[in-house]
């Protein structure tokens, strides 16, 4: 069994990122594949980076920083729920990813990606150069959701379409593949 954190990138009240996160967490529970942590990134509430260090040094200096370098060395791949914030990625995913280094180094990352007409791919494209930095392996197999807000009801219910449910099962099956020999490398490394 691997361990996959999912990480829910939205940050403002109201968001439906946390509506997303949920569902692909339903969805990946149902293997037996998946140790899953999930981690809102509004929860997390990580300040701008303020670590006085660069992150490649590992010497943290704030609690909150340390605890998310636990937090992402234990995680084997990740599912990022990426909302598209002016054809780029949340700010507050940047952020959480600048905090760190190699922690990252050699893992999978799947995505759920959710806007407009373009689904959230435009600020996903923009993130996926930023994470290649940091060795991180983006699948091309992902879950893209336009106009994200008609899947969800009132009471706040995600129902998913056939492309929904096939991308998730086509991008799960693709972060099992690559999860395990990417652990062969940390553990070489």
């Amino acid at each position: 069994m691997h361990k996959l954190m999912i990480i829910t990138a939205t940050t403002r009240d109201g968001g439906k990122g946390p509506i997303l996160a949920k569902w692909i967490e339903e969805v990946a529970r149902k293997t037996e594949d998946w140790e899953i942590t999930a981690v809102d990134l509004k929860e997390l509430n990580l300040p701008m980076l303020d670590e006085p260090d660069h992150p490649r040094l590992k010497h943290y200096h704030y609690d909150h920083t340390k605890q998310w370098s636990a937090l992402v060395d234990a995680a084997d791949a990740f599912i990022a729920v990426v909302p598209e914030y002016n054809y780029g990625p949340s700010p507050a995913l940047i952020n959480a990813f600048d905090y760190l280094f190699s922690e990252w180094f050699y893992k999978p990352m799947g995505f759920v990606s959710y806007g407009g007409v373009s689904a959230g791919t435009r600020g996903l494209q923009m993130f996926k150069q930023i994470i290649t930095t940091l060795k991180v392996v983006p699948l091309p197999e992902a879950v893209h959701v336009p106009f994200f807000t008609q899947f969800i009801d009132p009471d706040g219910v995600l129902t998913p379409n056939d492309q929904m449910l096939q991308g998730a099962a086509a991008m799960l099956a693709e972060l099992k593949k690559w999860t395990g020999p990417l652990k062969g490398m940390r553990t070489a490394a």
